[in-house]
Parts: C-alpha cells; sequence; structure tokens
C-alpha cells in the first residue's frame, strides 16, 4: 500500500452536515473514504472523456422474448462486436420480459458505440451502460 497524505478541508456547517449524512446513508466507515471515492470517480469521469481511454461496462438491456426474432438478432450483435463483447447474462423477469446484462471492454468511443447499437435494436424496450475507466 502507498503512503497516505493528510490534507485539511474547510465547509461550510451545513454542508459538513449533509456530507455525513450521506456517508451514514452509504455506510462509508468515515470522510476519508468518502473523499478517496469521490476524487477516484472524479479522475475516472474525467479519464472517459478520452474516447481512446480503456473502459469497462456493463450494459443492461430489457426485452420481450417472444417478440420475434429479437434473442436472434441480439446474439448476432454480441458476435459481431466482438471483442468488445466479453461476457453476458440472460435473467427471466417474468413470462414475457428477460434482462440481459452484458460486460463490455474496449476504448471508451468503441464501448459506447457497441452499447448503442445494441440499446438501439428494434424490441429492445430499455437499455442503459455503466463505466469506469480502467
Amino acid at each position: 500500500m502507498t503512503n497516505s497524505k493528510r490534507f485539511g478541508v474547510s465547509l461550510t456547517e451545513d454542508l459538513q452536515e449533509k456530507f455525513d449524512e450521506k456517508i451514514k446513508e452509504k455506510m462509508y466507515s468515515n470522510r476519508s473514504e468518502a473523499i478517496r471515492d469521490l476524487i477516484r470517480d472524479f479522475l475516472a469521469e474525467e479519464k472517459m472523456k478520452n474516447p481512446e481511454a480503456e473502459v469497462v461496462g456493463a450494459l443492461t438491456i430489457i426485452y420481450d422474448h417472444e417478440k420475434r426474432g429479437i434473442s436472434e438478432k441480439l446474439t448476432d450483435l454480441q458476435h459481431e462486436e466482438l471483442p468488445h463483447v466479453i461476457s453476458s447474462m440472460h435473467v427471466h423477469l417474468d413470462e414475457h420480459n428477460c434482462m440481459e446484462t452484458i460486460a463490455l471492454k474496449g476504448k471508451a468511443k468503441e464501448v459506447q458505440e457497441t452499447a448503442n447499437k445494441i440499446i438501439s435494436a428494434k424490441r429492445v424496450k430499455h437499455g442503459e451502460l455503466a463505466k469506469t475507466a480502467i
């Protein structure tokens, strides 16, 4: 583990109280852990602005599996997008709806393009990509 550096942060009382409420809500053990996560998030967001940055993502889509051809179309799209698609998990939500979570990896621009192709496929009801820099 690398050496830690200490620094001070000045906050208004109101801001500190709100921050402490969020720390408790998110179950951080202390302010330092919360601040470290905020800094990591900030740096990852900045890195992902570069279309060439390496990222990983989880694309979640919802669709009606009874709609003709949707399962085959999604499988074909995932094979077309290799090596960006590295894994997928299929979940049956009810008698009609399925959720698929697709793990993606690659350059930020390419991962987003892959996600867009899958989300925009006819008969996909909803899709969302969560990604982070590596």
